[in-house]
Protein backbone atom coordinates (compact mmCIF):
# COMPACT_ATOMS: atom_id res chain seq x y z
CA UNK A 1 0.00 0.00 0.00
CA UNK A 2 1.30 3.45 -0.96
CA UNK A 3 -0.12 6.53 0.76
CA UNK A 4 -0.26 10.19 -0.30
CA UNK A 5 -0.82 12.77 2.44
CA UNK A 6 -1.76 16.22 1.19
CA UNK A 7 -0.74 19.01 3.54
CA UNK A 8 1.84 16.50 4.69
CA UNK A 9 4.35 19.00 6.07
CA UNK A 10 1.81 20.62 8.36
CA UNK A 11 1.09 19.79 11.98
CA UNK A 12 -1.37 16.96 11.41
CA UNK A 13 0.07 15.76 8.11
CA UNK A 14 3.68 15.44 9.27
CA UNK A 15 2.82 13.70 12.54
CA UNK A 16 0.50 11.35 10.70
CA UNK A 17 3.09 10.55 8.00
CA UNK A 18 5.73 9.64 10.57
CA UNK A 19 3.25 7.66 12.69
CA UNK A 20 2.08 5.62 9.70
CA UNK A 21 5.59 5.05 8.33
CA UNK A 22 6.55 3.43 11.64
CA UNK A 23 3.60 1.04 11.33
CA UNK A 24 3.61 0.39 7.57
CA UNK A 25 7.32 0.03 6.94
CA UNK A 26 6.86 -1.71 3.59
CA UNK A 27 4.65 1.10 2.31
CA UNK A 28 5.89 4.21 0.56
CA UNK A 29 4.48 7.42 2.00
CA UNK A 30 4.50 10.61 -0.06
CA UNK A 31 3.63 14.04 1.29
CA UNK A 32 2.56 17.00 -0.83
CA UNK A 33 2.72 20.49 0.67
CA UNK A 34 3.12 24.09 -0.54
CA UNK A 35 4.90 25.12 2.73
CA UNK A 36 2.74 28.24 2.94
CA UNK A 37 1.97 27.89 6.63
CA UNK A 38 4.84 29.17 8.75
CA UNK A 39 6.59 26.40 10.65
CA UNK A 40 5.90 23.64 8.13
CA UNK A 41 9.43 23.99 6.75
CA UNK A 42 10.79 22.72 10.07
CA UNK A 43 9.07 19.37 9.50
CA UNK A 44 10.96 18.55 6.31
CA UNK A 45 14.00 17.16 8.15
CA UNK A 46 11.77 14.94 10.32
CA UNK A 47 10.02 13.58 7.25
CA UNK A 48 13.29 12.87 5.45
CA UNK A 49 14.75 11.09 8.46
CA UNK A 50 11.68 8.83 8.54
CA UNK A 51 12.09 7.83 4.90
CA UNK A 52 9.09 9.82 3.69
CA UNK A 53 9.22 11.40 0.22
CA UNK A 54 8.38 15.11 0.20
CA UNK A 55 6.97 16.76 -2.92
CA UNK A 56 6.77 20.55 -2.99
CA UNK A 57 3.40 21.12 -4.59
CA UNK A 58 -0.01 22.69 -4.17
CA UNK A 59 -3.36 20.92 -4.31
CA UNK A 60 -4.76 24.00 -6.05
CA UNK A 61 -2.70 23.01 -9.11
CA UNK A 62 -3.83 19.82 -10.83
CA UNK A 63 -0.44 19.70 -12.62
CA UNK A 64 1.27 19.09 -9.28
CA UNK A 65 -0.48 15.72 -9.10
CA UNK A 66 0.87 14.58 -12.47
CA UNK A 67 4.20 13.25 -11.18
CA UNK A 68 2.27 11.13 -8.65
CA UNK A 69 0.16 9.30 -11.22
CA UNK A 70 2.74 6.51 -11.65
CA UNK A 71 3.41 6.02 -7.90
CA UNK A 72 0.67 3.41 -7.41
CA UNK A 73 -1.10 5.45 -4.73
CA UNK A 74 -3.76 3.35 -2.97
CA UNK A 75 -4.87 5.86 -0.35
CA UNK A 76 -5.00 9.66 -0.20
CA UNK A 77 -5.31 11.30 3.24
CA UNK A 78 -6.48 14.89 2.83
CA UNK A 79 -4.94 17.14 5.52
CA UNK A 80 -4.24 20.25 3.46
CA UNK A 81 -7.00 22.65 4.49
CA UNK A 82 -6.67 26.32 5.28
CA UNK A 83 -7.79 25.80 8.90
CA UNK A 84 -8.42 29.32 10.16
CA UNK A 85 -11.96 30.10 11.29
CA UNK A 86 -11.19 33.79 10.71
CA UNK A 87 -10.08 33.23 7.11
CA UNK A 88 -12.42 35.05 4.78
CA UNK A 89 -13.48 37.55 7.42
CA UNK A 90 -10.14 39.35 7.65
CA UNK A 91 -8.68 39.64 4.16
CA UNK A 92 -10.14 37.93 1.11
CA UNK A 93 -11.65 34.44 0.95
CA UNK A 94 -10.00 33.28 -2.27
CA UNK A 95 -7.16 31.25 -0.76
CA UNK A 96 -9.64 29.61 1.63
CA UNK A 97 -12.03 28.56 -1.14
CA UNK A 98 -9.32 27.65 -3.65
CA UNK A 99 -7.56 25.40 -1.12
CA UNK A 100 -10.43 23.80 0.77
CA UNK A 101 -12.81 23.34 -2.13
CA UNK A 102 -11.08 23.63 -5.52
CA UNK A 103 -7.99 21.89 -4.13
CA UNK A 104 -10.13 19.06 -2.80
CA UNK A 105 -11.73 18.61 -6.21
CA UNK A 106 -8.22 18.16 -7.65
CA UNK A 107 -7.60 15.51 -4.99
CA UNK A 108 -10.83 13.76 -5.94
CA UNK A 109 -9.98 13.85 -9.64
CA UNK A 110 -6.65 12.25 -8.75
CA UNK A 111 -8.38 9.56 -6.69
CA UNK A 112 -10.77 8.90 -9.57
CA UNK A 113 -7.93 8.62 -12.09
CA UNK A 114 -5.65 6.32 -10.07
CA UNK A 115 -8.48 4.46 -8.27
CA UNK A 116 -7.34 5.54 -4.79
CA UNK A 117 -9.43 5.55 -1.63
CA UNK A 118 -9.60 8.76 0.43
CA UNK A 119 -9.68 9.61 4.13
CA UNK A 120 -10.93 13.17 4.62
CA UNK A 121 -10.18 15.22 7.73
CA UNK A 122 -13.18 17.49 8.17
CA UNK A 123 -14.04 19.72 11.11
CA UNK A 124 -16.55 20.31 13.87
CA UNK A 125 -16.94 23.75 12.31
CA UNK A 126 -19.50 22.29 9.89
CA UNK A 127 -21.97 22.66 12.79
CA UNK A 128 -23.64 26.12 12.90
CA UNK A 129 -22.27 28.37 15.61
CA UNK A 130 -25.51 30.26 16.32
CA UNK A 131 -27.37 26.98 16.84
CA UNK A 132 -24.68 25.73 19.22
CA UNK A 133 -24.66 29.06 21.06
CA UNK A 134 -28.45 28.86 21.48
CA UNK A 135 -28.07 25.97 23.94
CA UNK A 136 -28.66 27.49 27.41
CA UNK A 137 -25.57 27.85 29.60
CA UNK A 138 -24.70 28.72 33.17
CA UNK A 139 -21.40 29.85 34.65
CA UNK A 140 -19.32 28.30 37.41
CA UNK A 141 -16.01 29.42 38.87
CA UNK A 142 -13.86 28.27 35.93
CA UNK A 143 -16.09 27.60 32.90
CA UNK A 144 -19.44 27.87 31.19
CA UNK A 145 -21.53 24.69 31.27
CA UNK A 146 -24.58 23.67 29.28
CA UNK A 147 -27.78 23.94 31.36
CA UNK A 148 -29.97 21.63 29.33
CA UNK A 149 -29.95 19.83 26.02
CA UNK A 150 -32.55 20.12 23.33
CA UNK A 151 -32.57 20.28 19.50
CA UNK A 152 -34.31 16.90 19.26
CA UNK A 153 -31.60 15.08 21.15
CA UNK A 154 -28.79 16.15 18.79
CA UNK A 155 -26.95 17.66 21.75
CA UNK A 156 -26.61 16.03 25.16
CA UNK A 157 -24.33 15.82 28.17
CA UNK A 158 -22.03 13.86 25.82
CA UNK A 159 -21.73 16.78 23.39
CA UNK A 160 -22.64 17.53 19.79
CA UNK A 161 -23.57 14.48 17.69
CA UNK A 162 -23.26 13.87 13.94
CA UNK A 163 -27.02 14.46 13.60
CA UNK A 164 -26.79 18.06 14.82
CA UNK A 165 -28.81 20.41 12.52
CA UNK A 166 -26.76 21.93 9.67
CA UNK A 167 -29.19 24.57 8.38
CA UNK A 168 -27.57 27.79 9.65
CA UNK A 169 -24.30 29.69 9.01
CA UNK A 170 -21.10 27.96 10.13
CA UNK A 171 -18.27 30.36 9.04
CA UNK A 172 -16.77 30.37 5.55
CA UNK A 173 -14.19 27.82 6.69
CA UNK A 174 -16.90 25.45 7.91
CA UNK A 175 -18.88 26.00 4.71
CA UNK A 176 -15.94 24.96 2.52
CA UNK A 177 -15.38 21.80 4.58
CA UNK A 178 -19.06 20.83 4.51
CA UNK A 179 -19.16 21.43 0.76
CA UNK A 180 -16.08 19.22 0.52
CA UNK A 181 -17.94 16.41 2.29
CA UNK A 182 -20.72 16.66 -0.29
CA UNK A 183 -18.26 16.54 -3.20
CA UNK A 184 -16.57 13.45 -1.77
CA UNK A 185 -19.90 11.65 -1.58
CA UNK A 186 -20.71 12.58 -5.18
CA UNK A 187 -17.30 11.53 -6.51
CA UNK A 188 -17.48 8.23 -4.63
CA UNK A 189 -20.85 7.52 -6.20
CA UNK A 190 -19.44 8.20 -9.68
CA UNK A 191 -16.01 6.62 -9.27
CA UNK A 192 -16.55 3.85 -6.75
CA UNK A 193 -13.62 4.61 -4.46
CA UNK A 194 -13.96 4.09 -0.71
CA UNK A 195 -13.99 7.05 1.66
CA UNK A 196 -14.49 8.03 5.25
CA UNK A 197 -15.04 11.51 6.73
CA UNK A 198 -14.11 12.52 10.27
CA UNK A 199 -15.20 15.80 11.82
CA UNK A 200 -12.43 16.66 14.26
CA UNK A 201 -12.60 19.20 17.05
CA UNK A 202 -9.52 21.03 18.31
CA UNK A 203 -6.32 19.04 17.72
CA UNK A 204 -3.21 19.82 19.75
CA UNK A 205 0.21 18.51 20.71
CA UNK A 206 3.88 18.59 19.71
CA UNK A 207 4.89 20.18 16.38
CA UNK A 208 1.91 22.52 16.26
CA UNK A 209 2.97 26.14 15.85
CA UNK A 210 -0.03 27.68 17.60
CA UNK A 211 -1.78 30.81 16.43
CA UNK A 212 -4.68 32.82 17.81
CA UNK A 213 -7.01 31.63 15.03
CA UNK A 214 -5.90 27.98 15.04
CA UNK A 215 -4.02 25.96 17.65
CA UNK A 216 -5.20 27.94 20.68
CA UNK A 217 -4.04 25.44 23.33
CA UNK A 218 -0.54 25.32 21.86
CA UNK A 219 -0.55 29.11 21.65
CA UNK A 220 -1.47 29.27 25.35
CA UNK A 221 1.41 27.10 26.57
CA UNK A 222 3.87 28.78 24.17
CA UNK A 223 3.03 32.24 25.47
CA UNK A 224 3.35 31.10 29.05
CA UNK A 225 6.70 29.48 28.30
CA UNK A 226 8.09 32.58 26.56
CA UNK A 227 6.30 35.02 28.89
CA UNK A 228 4.29 36.75 26.19
CA UNK A 229 0.90 38.34 26.90
CA UNK A 230 -2.43 36.80 25.90
CA UNK A 231 -6.05 37.94 25.68
CA UNK A 232 -9.41 36.46 26.69
CA UNK A 233 -11.74 37.38 23.83
CA UNK A 234 -15.52 37.55 24.11
CA UNK A 235 -18.15 36.04 26.40
CA UNK A 236 -17.37 38.44 29.24
CA UNK A 237 -13.60 38.41 28.74
CA UNK A 238 -12.98 35.96 31.60
CA UNK A 239 -11.78 32.96 29.57
CA UNK A 240 -14.64 30.65 30.52
CA UNK A 241 -15.50 29.49 26.99
CA UNK A 242 -14.88 25.74 26.59
CA UNK A 243 -13.55 23.45 23.85
CA UNK A 244 -12.56 19.82 23.95
CA UNK A 245 -9.16 18.90 22.57
CA UNK A 246 -7.58 15.83 21.03
CA UNK A 247 -3.94 14.74 21.23
CA UNK A 248 -2.34 14.36 17.80
CA UNK A 249 -1.36 10.78 18.68
CA UNK A 250 -5.02 9.92 19.37
CA UNK A 251 -5.88 11.29 15.94
CA UNK A 252 -3.12 9.20 14.33
CA UNK A 253 -4.40 6.10 16.10
CA UNK A 254 -7.87 6.71 14.70
CA UNK A 255 -6.57 7.13 11.14
CA UNK A 256 -4.64 3.87 11.53
CA UNK A 257 -7.86 2.19 12.66
CA UNK A 258 -9.67 3.58 9.61
CA UNK A 259 -6.98 2.30 7.25
CA UNK A 260 -7.17 -1.19 8.72
CA UNK A 261 -10.97 -1.23 8.61
CA UNK A 262 -11.64 0.83 5.49
CA UNK A 263 -14.56 -1.34 4.39
CA UNK A 264 -16.34 -0.86 7.73
CA UNK A 265 -15.69 2.91 7.69
CA UNK A 266 -16.57 3.28 4.01
CA UNK A 267 -19.24 5.91 3.30
CA UNK A 268 -19.57 6.98 6.93
CA UNK A 269 -19.14 10.27 8.79
CA UNK A 270 -17.96 10.36 12.41
CA UNK A 271 -17.22 13.00 15.03
CA UNK A 272 -13.87 12.71 16.83
CA UNK A 273 -12.62 14.86 19.67
CA UNK A 274 -11.64 14.82 23.29
CA UNK A 275 -15.20 14.75 24.58
CA UNK A 276 -16.30 16.11 27.93
CA UNK A 277 -13.48 14.40 29.86
CA UNK A 278 -10.80 16.04 27.69
CA UNK A 279 -12.08 19.61 27.63
CA UNK A 280 -10.82 22.91 29.02
CA UNK A 281 -11.86 26.50 29.34
CA UNK A 282 -9.20 29.08 28.57
CA UNK A 283 -9.14 29.98 32.27
CA UNK A 284 -8.51 26.34 33.19
CA UNK A 285 -5.84 26.19 30.49
CA UNK A 286 -4.15 29.21 32.04
CA UNK A 287 -4.07 27.48 35.41
CA UNK A 288 -2.47 24.34 33.93
CA UNK A 289 0.06 26.40 31.96
CA UNK A 290 1.06 28.30 35.09
CA UNK A 291 1.56 25.05 37.00
CA UNK A 292 3.62 23.42 34.23
CA UNK A 293 5.82 26.41 33.34
CA UNK A 294 5.97 28.17 36.70
CA UNK A 295 5.28 31.42 34.83
CA UNK A 296 2.45 33.91 35.17
CA UNK A 297 1.69 36.33 32.38
CA UNK A 298 -0.67 39.24 31.83
CA UNK A 299 -3.92 38.23 30.17
CA UNK A 300 -6.00 41.11 28.85
CA UNK A 301 -9.78 41.15 28.48
CA UNK A 302 -11.75 41.85 25.31
CA UNK A 303 -15.53 41.56 25.58
CA UNK A 304 -16.10 41.53 21.81
CA UNK A 305 -16.79 38.18 20.19
CA UNK A 306 -15.24 37.43 16.81
CA UNK A 307 -17.22 36.03 13.86
CA UNK A 308 -18.09 32.40 14.50
CA UNK A 309 -16.94 32.27 18.14
CA UNK A 310 -18.52 29.45 20.15
CA UNK A 311 -19.17 29.56 23.87
CA UNK A 312 -18.98 25.73 24.36
CA UNK A 313 -18.17 22.91 22.00
CA UNK A 314 -17.89 19.31 23.19
CA UNK A 315 -17.61 16.36 20.78
CA UNK A 316 -19.99 13.43 21.14
CA UNK A 317 -17.73 10.45 20.29
CA UNK A 318 -20.24 7.73 21.06
CA UNK A 319 -20.72 6.50 17.50
CA UNK A 320 -16.98 5.86 17.11
CA UNK A 321 -16.74 4.33 20.58
CA UNK A 322 -19.76 2.07 20.17
CA UNK A 323 -18.91 0.85 16.67
CA UNK A 324 -15.10 0.71 16.77
CA UNK A 325 -14.11 0.89 20.46
CA UNK A 326 -12.13 4.09 19.81
CA UNK A 327 -11.81 6.76 22.48
CA UNK A 328 -9.15 9.36 23.39
CA UNK A 329 -6.34 8.02 25.59
CA UNK A 330 -4.58 11.28 26.56
CA UNK A 331 -5.95 13.76 29.08
CA UNK A 332 -6.07 17.51 28.58
CA UNK A 333 -3.14 17.92 30.97
CA UNK A 334 -1.18 15.25 29.04
CA UNK A 335 -1.66 17.29 25.87
CA UNK A 336 -0.45 20.53 27.45
CA UNK A 337 2.44 18.73 29.18
CA UNK A 338 3.60 16.98 25.99
CA UNK A 339 3.48 20.27 24.12
CA UNK A 340 5.53 21.93 26.86
CA UNK A 341 8.28 19.30 26.61
CA UNK A 342 8.36 19.74 22.84
CA UNK A 343 8.68 23.53 23.19
CA UNK A 344 11.44 23.09 25.75
CA UNK A 345 13.36 20.77 23.39
CA UNK A 346 12.97 23.15 20.42
CA UNK A 347 13.11 26.50 22.20
CA UNK A 348 15.35 28.43 19.80
CA UNK A 349 13.53 27.28 16.68
CA UNK A 350 10.10 28.11 18.10
CA UNK A 351 11.19 31.44 19.56
CA UNK A 352 12.35 32.51 16.11
CA UNK A 353 8.84 31.83 14.75
CA UNK A 354 7.16 33.84 17.48
CA UNK A 355 9.24 36.94 16.79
Amino acid sequence: MNILITGGAGFVGSNLAIYLKERYRDSQIYVLDNLKRRGSEFNLERLKESGIIFIHGDIRSIEDFFELRDKDINLLIECSAEPSVLAGYSGNPYYLVNTNLNGLINCLEFCKDVKSDIIFLSTSRVYPYDTINSIPVSENSTRFVWDKYDLNGFSSEFGISEEFPLNSPRTLYGATKLAGEFFIQEYAQISGFRYTITRFGVIAGPWQFGKVDQGVFTLWIMHHYFKKNLKYIGFGGNGKQVRDLLHIDDLCGLIDLQIKNIDQFNGKIFNAGGGYNVSLSLLETTQICEEITGNRIDILKDNNERPGDIIIYITDNRNLTNKFKWSPKRSARDIIQDTFYWIKSNELKIKKLLN
